[in-house]
């Protein structure tokens, strides 16, 4: 389907808890960027700023250009968002794999957000383990601290690969869950390269944390991943976070393999999601404050 119609005007299923169904990757990007939107107004309602992690990949660079458009643009307040990124590839600001590159090419340059508000990972730098400590600094002196002292985004945005990686956190890295680290330096084993990426604790000390995932190629991973069917468990799956918000976003083709009921699309509302509380927690209502319409969202 392309930008109009059915996807452009669809509201995404609830067909398991914490998953979101919708026909296909446009409007999985359609509704990431309406959570976006609706997410920033609570929290800058909330905490008079919102401070999410960013991703790369196919799929989030659609959702970038969808918040660029005037329709998701002007709903934002930009000039209290802070951007950061949840991983980055050891490549200059400019090269076209960079994650940052990406997302200034498709957001960052078409919206009004200061320079100030952009907090990008230097994983180009030589001294990679100084860089990922110059980006630790920086996340004490910008964010909260959760319950146990690690900080905590308002939202981190994620992938996930068909080997079940998320960020820069790959099957049968050593330290993955104990680390008492808030931003490491994983080797990809792909590549063979350094990366930098947030760490475990960091990602499930979030408030929400939305998964986008979309592809026949991801059916098997994503069906792993909810019904635990791996040992150890893949790096997706120890995203659990316990005092916040996870929440899947998938088009049909990764939803194939989980039920019958996740393969089509169902005529129904969406039940209530049980997101963080009000207060330090934010907001699980699925409403923007003051009752807004979330743009392009049908009712």
């Amino acid at each position: 389907m392309g930008g109009g119609g059915m996807t452009h005007n669809f509201t995404p299923k609830e067909i398991i808890p914490g998953v979101m169904l919708c026909p296909d990757a446009a409007a999985v990007a359609r509704a990431a960027a309406r959570f976006f939107v609706e997410w920033a107004w609570q929290s800058i309602a909330r905490n008079g700023a919102f401070r999410v992690a960013l991703a790369g990949g196919s799929t989030p660079r659609a959702m970038y250009r969808c918040l660029a458009d005037a329709e998701y643009r002007l709903q934002v307040d930009w000039g209290k968002v802070h951007i950061y990124w949840g991983d980055e590839r050891g490549v200059p600001p400019d090269h076209p794999d960079s994650n940052y590159g990406m997302a200034r090419t498709e957001l960052l340059l078409r919206v009004p957000i200061p320079s100030q508000n952009v907090h990008r990972m230097e994983a180009e730098r030589s001294d990679l383990g100084r860089a990922a400590e110059s980006y630790e600094e920086l996340l004490r002196k910008g964010l909260e601290r959760d319950s146990h002292g690690f900080p905590r985004f308002d939202l981190i945005l994620l992938g996930m690969g068909t080997d079940g990686h998320t960020a820069s956190l790959f099957p049968g890295t050593r330290g993955v869950r104990g680390t008492s680290r808030w931003v490491s330096t994983p080797k990809d084993p792909h590549s063979g390269l350094r990366r930098m990426t947030l760490t475990l604790p960091v990602i499930n000390a979030a408030r929400r944390v939305l998964f986008l995932v979309c592809g026949a190629e991801k059916a098997a991973t994503l069906r792993a991943v909810l019904r635990h069917e791996q040992d150890p468990p893949l790096p997706a799956e120890l995203v659990v976070v316990p005092e916040g918000e996870r929440l899947f976003l998938v088009d049909e083709l990764a939803a194939s393999l989980l039920s019958e009921a996740a393969a089509s699309l169902r005529d129904r509302p969406i039940p209530p999601r049980s997101g963080p509380s009000e207060g330090p927690h934010g907001s699980g209502s699925s409403s923007a404050p003051g009752g807004k319409k979330i743009p392009g969202e049908s009712r």
